[in-house]
C-alpha cells in the first residue's frame, strides 16, 4: 500500500536571457575560444565548439566579469550549451537586482 502525501508539488522556473544578454554571450565565447561568432548559436553545446573543461572555466570566468556577477560552482556545472550559460547569467543578475 501507498501512503498518502501531502507532499506540496514544487514549482520550478526558467528565466529566459534577454536577446541583449545572449549576444553578449555569443561573442564572449566566440572570443574566449578564438572563432567565429556565427558558429556560437544559442543551441550550440560547449563541447561543439571544441571546450574542454578548463575553456568553460575560463568563459565563465570571463562572463562573470563581463556582467559583474558570481555564478559559482554549482551553477556552472549545469551547463551544456550556449543558451543555458546566457540564461544562467541572466537568472543571476534578476536574483542580485532583487
Amino acid at each position: 500500500q501507498f501512503a498518502a502525501t501531502k507532499a506540496r508539488p514544487r514549482i520550478c522556473c526558467a528565466i529566459a536571457a534577454q536577446p541583449e544578454t545572449l549576444q553578449v554571450v555569443q561573442s564572449t565565447i566566440a572570443k574566449q575560444l578564438s572563432i567565429e561568432e556565427g558558429a556560437v548559436a544559442p543551441e550550440t553545446k560547449f563541447v561543439d565548439l571544441g571546450a574542454d573543461s578548463l575553456d568553460t572555466v575560463e568563459i565563465m570566468m570571463a562572463l562573470e566579469e563581463k556582467f559583474g556577477v558570481s555564478i559559482g560552482e554549482d551553477g556552472a556545472q549545469s551547463i551544456a550549451t550556449v543558451q543555458d550559460a546566457a540564461d544562467l547569467i541572466e537568472k543571476v543578475k534578476t536574483a542580485a537586482a532583487a
